[in-house]
């Protein structure tokens, strides 16, 4: 074989024979390396060869390493059990070179995308009923005009979104087409819409979830804030383990419920049709037939309006796929484009299937949450039947991972305005699954938060719902007419009269959403969008003013000089940790000054002499704090240190003593990790720490 082939030789000709192989072992001793050079003779005479010796877990490639993934594996007994529960719950890392295999089909992006959406067909029916509930059972005529309204809207809001996909497949949505389009500032107030949206998202899917299981398990009512919160935490590990296995997990419940349902359905509309209409089973609470409130006049029309507000809860996660086309497989806008037509399609079947059976049977829904309208429709129908538990299961389920469109999309948003410089930084980096982890356990303990505090209820999240998602979708059909005006590509005027007609359509129900739902609470969101773009524009700020700081605007610029620091080596008592700081800090600079606090003047006394009789040869200044302040003196008297030569730099020596366990570090006071704190934020002042390791014979390791 070639030498140069093998990478272990190569051969080396013309070099001085009087050159030992000691002498050529190492062109900088001074500097070592991953990679030990030695020279061999070849067979023919002056025929030289070096031979590289590379160190474990590197790997060279081109004029870089790469890092195996074996330099990743814990040596202690605690890190390996702890890496074994890591790789049970998360799986196995993944390199960037696998996140081509970490895309979603259609089948598996329907369930990952498109469950939010999907599995609110659950729900939204009895959202709206509740509304007209209030005045009165004949007030549910109104039920199937206003669910036709909503699929209605639905398909504009599909149509609009394609275009979205078609213009902008990179990912980002509502925030990249309107900040591309309108500007900063809306692109911004469509960004905050939609993280407040994701993380309504998964506490509403949630609390929705444990909804349903307590409908036929009754005695788990005063646990749904922590069964929501143990939901969340399995979405979150799920998540963790990377997107496409996440759609592998999930896609099973949301096709079962999706088929269990439709099963239902056609059943019930069977029975319909054949003239056997069962009698409706009756809510444990009831709501009464004569309402509280009158259809007569405005008042009517805002009930009505509130009803549609309330039902339009269906249209959630109809941005999501959008927003997510980045995780598709390849032929990217084709796939996202299938999969959203089939999540309106499937949602649009389910959630007027079951509102033509509500209605027909005479269904009502229950006025203290105690029993879901699905359940009361599946019991009239099959009553406490297998396939009834098969019905609420599968929606327990699918309602719980709904939240998951949350997990997909609010991580990948977090990422972009990351990129952006809007968010903080480590909202970008990806984990050892490919997934957005910071994002991920962000959304988790957000949603935990808002779940606890609205204490586990649908009907008190609602309000807040819908809000986000209908701002931002009505901000980026806007920035698209403007985008088609502006490119006047081929079809620019039926695209933009699409898009206008979707910005038209989903501003007005978020008009009628705000209206309708201002007296419970739904202001709020107004207000909490305007303080998150405030707290993004401060990030921003932040960026770009430490970017101005520390570009290098020409690298053929010279790194400045700097003169020789003044070194403080702080000396707590004379062993062999400070001796080690101290000759440390000899190597850096010879301007080097020890200081120790002492407490008393005794103890001042009897440090003086013993560090006179010391060789360390090393100025000493003793400072007496009478009233036994240890780091504070330390502080003063580095800052008038500093005010006495300003333009050298500080460095300040720590010694640090390692103990062989963490149980044993808690034996020991840790002045220096407090004094380090201290001067985390000081200019000009390096802070170094200089750690001592013994071994169990108490012999000195130094690194």
């Amino acid at each position: 074989m070639n030498p140069r082939q093998s990478g272990l030789a190569a051969p080396c000709h013309n070099r001085n024979p009087d050159v030992s192989e000691d002498e050529d072992k190492d062109e900088n001793p001074e500097t070592p390396s991953l990679e030990e050079r030695t020279t061999k003779s070849g067979r023919l005479p002056g025929n030289r060869y070096v031979k590289l010796h590379r160190s474990e877990g590197f790997r060279r490639r081109g004029d870089r390493y790469i890092a195996d993934e074996d330099l990743l594996e814990p040596e202690s007994a605690a890190g390996r059990a702890y890496e074994a529960v890591r790789r049970f719950l998360f799986g196995k890392r993944l390199t960037m070179e696998a996140e081509e295999t970490e895309r979603l089909s259609v089948l598996t992006g329907l369930a990952i995308l498109g469950s939010d959406n999907i599995s609110s067909s659950a729900y939204a029916t009895e959202e709206a009923m509740r509304v007209l509930a209030l005045a009165g059972i004949g007030a549910f005529v109104f039920l199937t005009p206003i669910s036709i309204a909503i699929v209605g809207v639905l398909a504009i809001v599909i149509l609009s979104q394609s275009q979205v996909i078609q213009a902008y497949p990179n990912g980002g949505g509502s925030y990249i087409v309107t900040s591309d389009n309108l500007g900063t500032l809306p692109g911004l107030v469509a960004a905050s819409a939609l993280l407040i949206d994701y993380v309504l998202t998964v506490a509403t899917s949630t609390a929705a979830g444990v909804y349903a299981i307590s409908s036929f398990v009754p005695a788990l009512q005063s646990d749904a804030v922590a069964i929501g919160i143990a939901f969340i935490a399995i979405l979150m590990v799920g998540n963790l383990r990377g997107v496409r296995e996440a759609g592998l997990i999930f896609a099973g419940p949301t096709y079962l419920y999706v088929l269990s349902l439709a099963g239902l359905i056609l059943f019930g509309v069977f029975k319909v049709v054949t003239g056997d209409i069962p009698p409706a089973a009756l809510p444990p609470n009831p709501f009464p037939p004569d309402g509280e409130l009158s259809l007569a006049g405005l008042a009517g029309a805002l009930l009505i309006l509130r009803a549609f507000a309330s039902g339009s809860v269906g249209l959630t996660g109809s941005e999501a796929i959008a927003n997510g086309v980045p995780s598709m497989e390849k032929d990217e806008r084709r796939k996202a484009t299938i999969t959203l037509v089939l999540m309106g399609a499937t949602f649009a079947a389910l959630f007027l299937g079951l509102t033509f059976l509500a209605q027909t049977i005479g269904t009502i829904p229950d006025r203290l949450e105690a029993e879901s309208l699905n359940s009361l429709v599946t019991r009239s129908l099959v009553g406490m039947s297998p396939f009834y538990y098969l019905v609420q299961g599968s929606t327990a389920v699918i309602l719980a991972l709904a939240a998951n469109t949350g997990f997909t999309g609010f991580p990948r948003l977090a990422s972009v305005l990351a990129n952006d410089r809007f968010m903080p930084r480590q909202f970008a980096y990806r984990g050892e699954r490919l997934a957005f982890s910071f994002g991920i356990v962000a959304l988790a303990a957000a949603s935990a938060l808002v779940l606890a505090v609205n204490q586990g209820s649908v009907t008190k999240l609602i309000p807040f719902y819908t809000i986000g998602v209908f701002l931002a979708i009505t901000l980026a059909q806007t920035g698209l007419v403007r985008r088609w005006r502006r490119l006047r590509s081929p079809g620019w005027q039926w695209r933009a009269a699409l898009n206008g007609l979707g910005a038209v359509v989903t501003g007005i129900v978020l008009v009628v959403v705000l209206i309708a739902k201002a007296p419970e609470g739904a202001w709020l969101i107004v207000l909490i969008i305007p303080v998150l773009v405030t707290l993004l524009l401060a990030i921003h700020r932040h960026y770009m003013e430490v970017q101005d700081a520390l570009v290098i605007e020409r690298l053929d610029e010279p790194a400045p000089p700097m003169r020789a620091p003044v070194v403080i080596v702080p000396v707590g008592r004379l062993d062999r940790s400070s001796a080690q700081a101290i000759a440390f800090a000899r190597s850096i600079s010879p301007a080097v000054r020890a200081v120790h606090v002492a407490t008393s003047e005794d103890s001042a006394r009897e440090f003086r002499k013993r560090w006179d009789a010391w060789a360390g040869h090393v100025p000493l200044e003793i400072i007496e704090s009478p009233y036994r302040s240890l780091v504070p003196p330390v502080l003063k008297y580095i800052d008038r240190i500093a005010e006495r030569d300003s333009e050298r730099p500080i460095t300040v020596v720590l010694a640090s003593f390692v103990p062989h366990s963490w149980w044993e570090w808690l034996l020991h006071s840790q002045t220096a990790l407090r004094l380090k704190a201290s001067l985390l934020f000081r200019p000009n002042t390096i802070v170094i720490d200089v750690p001592y390791h013994i071994d169990d014979g108490h012999e000195d390791h130094r690194h």
